[in-house]
């Protein structure tokens, strides 16, 4: 039985014209209430494409280096966009945010095309790597709950980092279970390169 790859969705991105990358699940309008910032926080990493691709693909990357390492990297990237949403909510801009998640997507990608089969256990050039990309991908996120209430900031939050770790950690235990699978790694980082390149684009011509 053939194997799949594991993570067909971020193929079918790639194909979507450019608006399919906008990154708010509220049309726009910031969240006003804890349920609003709930829902949110669940839709935000799946409605923004470019975050949903860097999720699936950093997920099989991780797979990559042993469990403990992937996971570790996964927890830089979820920390380290903890820090960009206060950074945001602060008040204190990263420059062009949009562009930087895209060539975030474009990077795990060509990793994905670039590392042999198995990576050393433990490299911290994913953690730190992943965590530079977190930064950029928190940052763009706390827009969706920029002006709104503690209250609302906080379900937002909460719901969003959980919602990330559940697809970075799925498509790290996918990945895994389909074991040292080149092509199916190809397969990932190629569809990965082509939805940054397109966000790239988008952030570009914004």
């Amino acid at each position: 039985m053939p194997k799949l790859s594991p993570i067909p969705v971020v193929a079918l991105a790639a194909a979507m014209p450019v608006p399919a990358l906008a990154h708010h699940p509220m049309g726009g309008a910031a969240a006003t209430t804890a349920w609003q910032g709930f829902v949110s926080g669940l839709a935000h990493p799946v409605v923004g494409l470019d975050h949903l691709a860097f999720l699936l693909a950093a997920g099989v990357l991780a797979a990559a280096v042993g469990r403990r390492a992937g996971i570790a990297a996964l927890v830089a990237f979820l920390g380290a966009g903890l820090v960009g949403a206060v950074l945001h909510l602060g008040g204190f801009g990263l420059g062009p945010v949009e562009a930087a998640v895209a060539l975030s997507v474009i990077g795990v990608g060509v990793a994905l095309l670039a590392t042999p089969a198995r990576l050393p256990a433990a490299p911290g050039w994913l953690a730190l790597g992943f965590g530079v990309a977190g930064l950029f991908h928190g940052h763009a996120y706390a827009e969706a709950v920029a002006g709104s209430g503690a209250a609302v900031v906080v379900a937002y939050l909460l719901t969003l980092l959980a919602m990330q770790a559940g697809i970075g950690l799925l498509a790290m235990r996918v990945a895994r279970g389909l074991g040292e699978a080149r092509p199916q790694r190809r397969w990932a980082g190629a569809a990965a390169t082509v939805v940054g390149a397109v966000a790239l684009g988008a952030a570009v011509l914004a």
